[in-house]
């Protein structure tokens, strides 16, 4: 399965190795599991397949995923032109002015420690974006855009057809120096946004507060925008959403249990069925008036019925959690590598097993030691 977002540029994948990620010794925050700051099992696929599988709102999390993907391909774009202004390259200074040459030469190195929202940032980031978004504002729309006056219906057609394969169509032309990321792909990247989550109808289309995705299919359609600016104040209304309803769940999950809902009620089942068998068999042993050697055999049932049923009560299943290994999916397992989450179940392994102990001891001497009475 591919991991979200796998498609950001590299220096989103080393905030992983992130020195934060060894030493944190306390619960991660929803923007370092965006930020790839995490391990196993609270890293951002984890949270993904939560919000897939149990949360049923991934939607808000692709959307988050493809603003900041959106935000890296600008930072790129930008970062690719500042370079061909210091190496003086003819194409660009054929294109922009030397007034965007200056705008370019101030906005400096373009080193980030996170991919989130601006307002993550430090101060010298969060004003670093904001002037690539002044920026892309201040240059010219490719020309591409306006060779007739398309309708919504029209654009949108043509950006699901060159974002059918999920990321941006790749153009190169006279508009741009020669990089990975054209001005075309930044537009296409808004676009895609806009047709796939904001728009009344959209495949994807996730409910924000009051006007705001209609003040942004306003800014794109009509005043032809697409800079990263454009999306801050959804991405951080999505950020918030997430942050209160979906993770709060997500840490309970992932950070104090290692099993999965359906594995839960299965487990349910299972110890049900296997104290009700025991409690039946030594019902019967009992006034059979078996021997207590033979009424050992309770254990079995009460052992099996009282573990899974713990199991349920607290999400965890000890015994696999000390191996370290968490539950991802139904018969899909993760290691346990983030050093505080382990340290967590391990502490809960350890009570969920004396607890199962004790109630298990207690019944098991109570049926095996009890006199026997034959009706």
């Amino acid at each position: 399965m591919a991991y979200p977002g796998d498609d950001l540029p590299e220096e989103e994948h080393q905030l992983s190795s992130s020195p934060e990620a060894t030493i944190r010794n306390r619960l991660p925050t929803l923007f370092e599991v965006l930020c790839r700051r995490t391990h196993p099992p609270v890293d951002l696929f984890s949270f993904y397949i939560y919000m897939r599988d149990q949360q049923r709102s991934v939607d808000y999390l692709d959307f988050w995923l493809d603003v900041a993907q959106h935000m890296s391909l600008c930072r790129h774009y930008v970062r690719e032109l500042r370079r061909s202004v210091l190496v003086g390259t003819p194409d660009l200074e054929v294109e922009e002015s030397k007034r965007s040459s200056r705008a370019l030469d101030a906005i400096g190195d373009l080193g980030y420690s996170h991919s989130g929202p601006s307002r993550f940032g430090n101060e010298k980031e969060k004003e670093r974006d904001a002037q690539i978004s002044t920026y892309l504002r201040d240059q010219p729309a490719p020309s591409t855009f306006h060779d007739s006056p398309a309708s919504s219906q029209e654009r949108r057609a043509r950006a699901s057809t060159q974002l059918s394969s999920g990321t941006p169509h790749h153009v190169t032309d006279s508009t741009s120096p020669e990089h990975a990321v054209a001005r075309e792909d930044i537009r296409a990247s808004a676009e895609k946004i806009l047709y796939t989550f904001l728009l009344p109808g959209a495949e994807r289309e996730i409910t924000l507060d009051g006007d705001i995705a209609a003040t942004i299919t306003r800014e794109i359609e009509e005043g032809n925008r697409d800079d990263p600016e454009l999306f801050d104040v959804a991405k951080d209304y999505v950020f918030q959403a997430m942050e209160r309803d979906a993770f709060p769940g997500f840490l309970r999950a992932r950070a104090f249990g290692n099993l999965i809902p359906p594995t839960l009620i299965a487990r349910l089942i299972i110890g049900l069925v296997a104290l009700f068998g025991g409690f039946w068999t030594g019902f019967n042993l009992i006034f059979l008036d078996r021997s207590r050697l033979e009424r050992c055999w309770e254990i079995l049932p009460f052992t099996i019925g009282v573990y899974f049923l713990a199991s349920y009560q607290y999400s965890l299943d000890p015994i696999m959690a000390l191996v370290g290994y968490s539950e991802l999916t139904p018969f899909e397992f993760t290691r346990i590598r983030e050093p505080y989450v382990r340290k967590l179940l391990i502490r809960r392994s350890i009570m969920v097993l004396a607890v199962t102990l004790l109630v298990d001891a207690a019944l098991c001497v109570l049926f095996i030691l009890v006199p026997g009475h034959r009706l």
